[in-house]
């Protein structure tokens, strides 16, 4: 079973510059279908592309419906993107949650976003299967409609094929004969150079520097790097000559 990427439907947006901005916040976590509820400025709106930043794809592709109903007639998921509300009775979940229900769904599936100012009304979230709600901060809850499409693509995101590992694979750690080496190279140094004083610390001393250099997993480029570092460090300087 392969779950659909959710839909964006943005209820009578007011701003074509809005509009852009969740373009581009949907393309970046990998959603291309949005649809528009009566936008109060019609469209296509001009404003739209230039903050879209590139998202055009997304625009072109919008599609426009009179009714929430309609927009989401084909959906047998649909998730209201607003605060509690106490005048519903209705499931109420967070992003995650959210994002669970989305990728264990084979059907097509939508995410509601309300008008940058009044939000969705009643009528328009009771049509949802639930409530979906960031929680933020009490005192300042003023996410603007792009922040809200993009913290709830993030959230499905990392559920799809767009998670990535990471660009270069981590190097093995060092085999404890190579850190022993370094540790042992660093101690004769410190000792010729007189660090360890007092000598009742000098145990001590010597535990806290082999500890920091066996709990961070050093590999063992990084440690013939340190040991070179050292090595620099005791010499002579060498003449390089001029270039």
């Amino acid at each position: 079973m392969t779950a659909e990427k959710p839909i964006i439907v943005l209820v009578r947006p007011q701003l074509g510059q809005n509009i852009g901005k969740a373009a581009r916040a949907m393309l970046n976590f990998g959603l291309s279908e949005m649809r528009l509820v009566s936008p109060r400025d019609g469209w296509p709106n001009p404003d739209a592309g230039p903050a879209a930043s590139g998202a055009h794809i997304v625009l072109e592709r919008a599609q426009v419906f009179d009714t929430v109903q309609e927009a989401i007639a084909d959906c047998s998921l649909v998730f209201a993107s607003t605060v509690r509300r106490r005048d519903l009775v209705m499931p109420v979940v967070g992003p995650e949650e959210m994002a669970d229900h989305i990728g264990a769904s084979s059907s097509r599936t939508a995410i509601l976003f309300g008008p940058e100012r009044s939000g969705l009304e009643t009528e328009e979230v009771a049509l949802a299967n639930a409530i979906v709600t960031v929680p933020i901060n009490p005192e300042f809850s003023s996410l603007n409609l792009a922040q809200a499409v993009i913290l709830l693509a993030y959230e499905w995101s990392k559920r799809s094929s767009l998670a990535q590992p990471p660009a270069k694979d981590l190097e093995e750690p060092a085999p404890h004969a190579e850190l022993e080496g370094l540790i042992g190279q660093l101690d004769e140094q410190l000792v010729a150079k007189g660090y360890f004083h007092p000598p009742s610390r000098t145990q001590a001393t010597r535990n806290t520097i082999r500890t920091i250099f066996t709990k961070t997993g050093w590999s063992s480029r990084e440690v013939k790097a340190v040991r070179g570092i050292i090595r620099a460090l005791v010499n002579p300087p060498r003449n390089r000559g001029e270039t």
